[in-house]
């Protein structure tokens, strides 16, 4: 893959989030969720960082962080429609490369984020992610972690929280471990989509498969659009959606810095 085009990174940061209430100021190792994956997205070299926010708490913990803040409506309906709400204050021409970075995603890798904005340019789709292969069987029937289905020319055939693909055979006589091959693949929540297609997103009303998931991505698959999805180039460690995320990011943290 080619050196990453010029790109901007816009990181949705919704301050009530279900599962985790308050994420974004939520303390790492002393300091607010939102800051760690600010500074994720300045490594991987964006032109613009911008952390679009729905309180101003969360605009408070990024002062002089380097990155700028969108002030958004806290009833968007995911955090792609946020983005198109920053895309609109930022003023992005519609060529504009976006890269969608979560909110929740403090040890994304540098590579990873630029990886995205390159797929994106060479793919010719509208919208690119990333996959990385699913290692246990607990991963697999875990509905936080959302699988991924590849079409045989890279794109992205379908997301979901069930186990797919499902391996009817090997799983007549045993479900505590994987099956022998590489069929597997949890999709990591990173998008590229250039500014005109995000806002055409934000115009498209949500589909009957997102709805059902609750994945928003499965908005563009039913709509007809492409998805085009390539491996991580390094690992990507799991973001934090539950206390018990928060827990773990922390000793990972630890055990970097000690």
């Amino acid at each position: 893959m080619s050196a990453a085009p010029d790109f901007v990174v816009a990181i949705p940061a919704r301050h009530d989030a279900s599962r985790l209430p308050g994420k974004p100021l939520r303390l790492l190792a002393g300091e607010p969720l939102v800051l760690h994956v600010a500074r994720r997205a300045l490594a991987a070299g964006a032109r613009e960082v911008w952390v679009a926010a729905d309180d101003a708490r969360i605009a408070e913990a990024l002062n002089g962080a380097g990155v700028r803040v969108a002030m958004t409506a806290r009833d968007h309906a995911s955090g792609t429609d946020r983005l198109a709400e920053c895309a609109r204050i930022a003023g992005w021409d519609d060529d504009t490369v976006v890269v969608n970075l979560q909110g929740d995603e403090p040890f994304a890798p540098a590579a990873g984020i630029r990886a995205v904005a390159a797929l994106l340019r060479e793919s010719g789709a509208e919208m690119a992610t990333l996959a990385t292969p699913i290692e246990a069987v607990e991963s697999l029937f875990d509905p936080n972690t959302v699988k991924l289905v590849q079409a045989s020319n890279g794109d992205a055939l379908y997301f979901s929280r069930a186990p797919l693909p499902w391996p009817r055979d090997a799983f007549l006589d045993d479900r505590s471990r994987l099956p022998d091959g590489d069929h597997w693949l949890r999709h990591i929540g990173i998008y590229g989509y250039r500014a005109g297609f995000l806002k055409r997103f934000a115009q498209m009303p949500p589909g009957r498969l997102e709805r059902i998931e609750s994945l928003e991505q499965l908005r563009v698959l039913e709509a007809g659009f492409r998805i085009a999805v390539a491996r991580t180039p390094e690992p990507f460690p799991a973001g934090v959606d539950t206390p018990e995320d928060l827990v773990r990011a922390e000793a990972r943290l630890a055990a970097d810095h000690g």
